[in-house]
């Protein structure tokens, strides 16, 4: 199975929510305005079912009224991928009716350390698994650091990961000081000349801890061991949380500076537009999504391939 039929598949709940909802997607354009207004309202109910947001909403459902294409979901896919670019000067190119070429083949982090964060239960250790094996598989020296030494067991399934795909993996003892093993793991990196070196790190921590602190004491003495390390902070956000991780996003981008975001468990909701507002109220690229369990598929997000999968339609070739 292909990566796009794959995302077809995982974005069945919310594209079925989006179809029950309006059921009319096919409907004429002028059609809405003149005998459907109604519509319009059921679009609105759907895209915030959908947890797209209130506010990214209201933009969605001006431009689907000014737009020139013929049918209803022809306007709203081309709304939503504008709200899904993140880039101000390009989403501009695009109201003005270009279409620049958003496609990733791959994701080329910036510097040789990424930090991953995101609370407990959204399977930051899986996915730095499989990124492990993403970049691996591009030729690519990876290492990885098992920084979450709280949560019990953490740095062991991060190492039978190592094991199983010939990884290094820079580890501490249960409960040691998570900000050691980051320090270890970036100057073992910068030592032995590794491409790129994952930092796994904990979700929570025991009471006496902050875990912003301590995030920041990690991002600290990476920079002290590699200086101007981690050049990138990325996110994994649980999609099944919705709104929710939302706020959590916002929080840990207020304290420690997010460069990027990955969206787990798509496949597990009917509310995968909660990528809208990630993009649109945090101003960070989604760097890579995820709808299952293998490590095929986690893959680069791609605004226009997601439209298209949501959709279930084939979109023609930007130019």
């Amino acid at each position: 199975m292909s990566w796009l039929d794959r995302l077809r598949d995982g974005l069945s709940k919310t594209r079925k929510q989006l179809n029950e909802s309006v059921g009319v997607l096919g409907t004429d354009l002028k059609d809405v305005f003149t005998t459907r207004i109604e519509t319009l309202e059921d679009l609105e109910y759907a895209l915030i079912a959908a947890d797209v947001g209130r506010e990214a909403t209201e933009e969605i459902l001006e431009d689907v009224r000014a737009s020139s294409k013929p049918r209803l979901q022809e306007a709203l896919m081309d709304a939503m991928t504008l709200q899904l670019e993140p880039d101000s000067r390009r989403a501009q190119f695009r109201k003005l009716g270009f279409t620049p070429d958003a496609r990733r083949s791959s994701v080329e982090p910036q510097g040789k350390v990424i930090m991953v964060i995101g609370v407990n239960g959204v399977g930051k250790t899986t996915t730095i698994a499989k990124l492990g094996q993403y970049y691996q598989g591009r030729g690519k020296r990876v290492m990885f650091a098992a920084g979450d030494t709280f949560r019990a067991a953490a740095g062991a399934q991060l190492g039978v990961w190592g094991e199983r795909l010939g990884i290094p993996v820079i580890q501490g003892p249960d409960g040691g000081d998570p900000a050691a093993v980051a320090h270890d793991g970036a100057t073992v990196r910068k030592a032995r000349g590794f491409d790129l070196l994952f930092v796994d790190t904990a979700g929570r921590l025991h009471n006496k801890h902050n875990l912003m602190e301590e995030l920041k004491k990690v991002k600290r003495v990476i920079d002290k061991a590699d200086p101007g390390e981690p050049a990138e902070v990325w996110l994994v956000l649980d999609a099944v949380t919705g709104q929710n991780g939302l706020q959590q996003a916002k929080k840990f981008h207020e304290s420690i500076g997010l460069t990027g975001v990955i969206v787990t468990k798509l496949d597990g909701t009917a509310k995968g537009g909660i990528v809208v507002p990630i993009v649109r109220e945090l101003g960070v690229p989604i760097k890579f999504i995820g709808v299952g369990e293998s490590a095929e598929d986690l893959q680069p997000f791609d605004s226009r391939e997601f439209v298209q999968a949501l959709f279930d339609v084939e979109l023609p070739q930007e130019r």
